[in-house]
């Protein structure tokens, strides 16, 4: 059976995640594709509301593996209601943040162990991986001086230092162990190379 293509994007804060989905979604469209975007933690009514809690600046603390179990709560929702159908009508997913996320925001940042992130993933996930992960990679001090500029941060934007340093090293980890599944971006360069960058590759899964 034809299905769709799986495509998500990746990062610390202020990478420029919103920008180039925005860009993605329109290449595909160009090309005559039908495309549907979405975001973890989200995508459908229950997932949202999950979002809400965990993203919240005034839950001031959640045990990481309470964080980690919501994570997947509302992953599994998104999958089935959402992600798994529109594949098999054959559309392309574009989906800001997805389980790598967790490897770098609950393994890496958190210190949980990532054994038990992985079978929660084949759990929750069976076979579905996406087709290409792209990975935006720009040095904290930038991402978060961007992220600030947004306006008020959430839950996870108001964490140290050391706690997006961890979570960067866990996404070039991730990179490194899939290199033909995700595809890093320098996000420090400027946008029209980035963009360039992240053409080549979809033309190449075209």
């Amino acid at each position: 059976m034809t299905r769709g293509r799986f495509i998500t994007l990746e990062g610390g804060e202020g990478v420029g995640k919103s920008t180039n989905l925005k860009f993605i979604e329109v290449l595909l469209i160009e090309k005559g594709l039908q495309v549907m975007v979405t975001r973890e933690p989200g995508g459908t009514a229950l997932a949202e509301k999950l979002r809400q809690l965990l993203l919240a600046s005034d839950v001031k603390k959640i045990d990481a593996s309470t964080e980690l179990l919501l994570m997947f709560a509302a992953r599994a929702d998104h999958i089935q209601q959402v992600i798994k159908p529109a594949l098999a009508q054959e559309k392309w997913v574009l989906c800001d943040r997805f389980t790598d996320s967790t490897y770098a925001y609950q393994g890496g940042g958190r210190g949980l162990d990532t054994e038990n992130i992985a079978w929660l993933e084949k759990f929750v996930q069976q076979q579905l991986q996406p087709d290409i992960t792209f990975l935006l990679d720009a040095p904290i001090e930038i991402g978060m001086a961007r992220a600030k500029k947004r306006g008020a941060l959430d839950r996870f934007e108001t964490e140290q230092h050391v706690f997006f340093n961890k979570v960067r090293v866990a996404f070039l980890k991730r990179a490194n162990d899939f290199p033909k599944r995700i595809k890093i971006i320098d996000a420090n360069q400027a946008l029209s190379m980035v963009q360039e960058n992240i053409q080549a590759h979809l033309d190449a899964l075209i």
